[in-house]
């Protein structure tokens, strides 16, 4: 397929998904409960900057709420993986609507301090920890691979439609009818976005073998993500973009308090800036993908940042400010969709909900720790300071493009292909084991190096899938045999590694059997170890050991 045609297969029209009804419900519902969530935190922001004297505690306000996502996005993005996703998300906006619920009546009961404030703020940001994993791995679900990256944008062109009006509403309602009113508000949308999801359902990936216990799945995501380059060098971008960009969002209530002057309002005028530069780039999304390659934009996104914190730094115009904080939020959604986007399509079906949820988490921790950064040089130093050193380190994450560069989207095959259970002749359990796989390929001379590339990649590929010890022999009396050789710890892990495997995976297979001189294509020979003496007790004990 040519670049032209490949670029077209993943760029269809921003406003297509829409079409269809299930994820237009959900998508509606959660632009609702985004003006509630973008209207809580101008109120918690604004509350905790007129209660507390601490620059770091507002600055905590950001972290509060990205550092749950940090600690428990990887369990989410395992239970979304093993469970019903459409439920995964209505837990998680139970617990978001749960703690806005408690903090309105704590605060209309006038019982509240800075501590409190974050404590609830905390627990909205363990709901969104399962929330959005969920929520973004449903994508796949509902709508055809072709469409993620539209939808992808057009929930971020969504959020940040909501983001240009929702702080400025917040603004007016927080300076006008209080932060109780506010809080009463979010909750109401939170219940507005169960009722969706109550409304619609959507069927997941469905898998033949039995589901996975939680610390298999998350060791089994972790390692899946850890062997994948391209989706460590969109999470490693992500979480340094996150650790220096957030000085914009966490320390803009000091900027409109201290270096502007102004109030409520006025700081929600800063946000509905940085949310119609957020919506502009959302809206033209496409047409800069089509223009400009990932790695291009990310890099423009990080130098637009910097100069929206310097921006800050040196100004005592809100018009100004405004401005910059336009220019600051086209590239922030910008650099969010295209690793989101870049994170999916490099991930199966199968692993999905914990690739997304490790880029989520990193990336928050990223968050999370400069919005404390950020708050604690502006507490120590000065918020003019904190804004350059921003700007400063958001130039060096420009370059990281030259060590991790972002790969070019591409729409590739990620579905699990059926796979057939061999047949043995020995009786084997889900637990039997361990199971050893060989493979042997004729390889004339002439071939060896082509077969070598290919052998590095199936490396990577069976690595990532569950193989362990995966090595290749080479037969010294009849150097044109080559062994493949690897082992699974159970029988139950060795159909999994099989189901696991894409149609884009198995594309090696081809090559390798051009490569091979064999009258016979390779086939597998299954193999289950028998361990004797002191290792005999030891796989007893376990119940890993197979018995006739």
């Amino acid at each position: 397929m040519s670049r032209v045609a490949r670029g077209e297969a993943v760029s269809s029209a921003t406003f297509a998904p829409l079409e269809n009804p299930t994820f237009r419900a959900i998508w509606l519902g959660a632009q609702l409960s985004s003006l509630g969530w973008l209207i809580q935190t101008v109120a918690v922001s604004w509350l905790m900057a007129t209660i507390s004297t601490s620059d770091v505690m507002v600055a905590l306000v950001q972290t509060s709420t990205t550092l749950p996502v940090f600690i428990l996005s990887i369990f989410a993005g395992a239970i979304a993986d093993n469970f019903s996703r459409r439920n995964v998300m209505t837990l998680g906006w139970c617990v978001i609507a749960l703690s806005s619920i408690m903090l309105t009546a704590l605060v209309g009961l006038g019982f509240y301090n800075p501590w409190m404030i974050l404590a609830f703020s905390c627990l909205a940001g363990c709901g969104a920890a399962f929330t959005d994993p969920a929520w973004h791995a449903s994508v796949g679900d509902i709508l055809h691979k072709r469409e993620v990256p539209a939808a992808v944008t057009l929930i971020s062109v969504g959020y940040n439609a909501v983001r240009s009006i929702g702080p400025a509403l917040g603004g007016v309602v927080v300076a006008s009818f209080g932060p109780l009113t506010a809080f009463a508000l979010a909750t109401l949308t939170y219940l507005m976005m169960l009722l969706a999801i109550g409304r619609c359902k959507w069927a997941g990936r469905s898998s033949p073998l039995p589901r996975e216990s939680l610390s298999t799945a998350i060791h089994d995501g972790a390692r899946f993500t850890a062997l994948s380059a391209e989706i460590m060098a969109a999470i490693a971008r992500g979480a340094l973009f996150g650790l220096t960009s957030i000085s914009i969002l966490a320390l803009l209530p000091l900027i409109a308090r201290d270096q502007l002057g102004g109030g409520p309002i006025g700081y929600g005028i800063l946000m509905a800036g940085f949310g119609a530069g957020a919506l502009t780039a959302g809206i033209s999304n496409n047409v800069l993908r089509r223009s400009m390659s990932q790695e291009r934009l990310t890099t423009l996104a990080c130098i637009a940042s910097a100069a929206c914190c310097l921006a800050l730094a040196f100004t005592s115009s809100i018009l100004v400010a405004t401005v910059a904080l336009t220019l600051g939020g086209a590239a922030w959604v910008v650099t969010w969709t295209g690793l989101d986007v870049s994170v999916q399509l490099s991930s199966p079906r199968w692993v999905v909900g914990r690739t997304l949820s490790i880029h989520y988490a990193l990336c928050s921790g990223g968050v999370a720790a400069g919005s404390w950064l950020w708050g604690a040089v502006a507490e120590n130093y000065s918020l003019t300071l904190a804004l350059e050193s921003s700007a400063g380190a958001l130039l060096l994450v420009a370059g990281t493009g030259m060590l991790l560069p972002i790969r070019q989207w591409k729409e590739a095959d990620q579905d699990a292909l059926s796979f057939e259970i061999p047949e043995v002749a020995l009786e084997v359990k889900a637990r039997s084991g361990p199971i050893v796989v060989k493979i042997e390929y004729l390889i004339p001379e002439s071939n060896v190096e082509a077969f070598l590339d290919l052998m590095r990649q199936r490396r990577r590929v069976q690595r990532r899938v569950g193989a362990r010890h995966w090595n290749i022999q080479r037969d010294l009396r009849e150097p044109s045999l080559w062994t493949e050789a690897f082992r699974t710890p159970t029988w139950m892990d060795y159909l999994r590694l099989n189901h696991r495997l894409t149609a884009a995976d198995k594309e090696l297979d081809q090559g390798l059997l051009e490569l091979h001189a064999g009258e016979l294509p390779p086939s597998a020979r299954l193999s289950i170890e028998r361990p004797t003496g002191a290792a005999r007790r030891r796989y007893e004990s376990t119940g890993f050991f197979f018995r006739r």
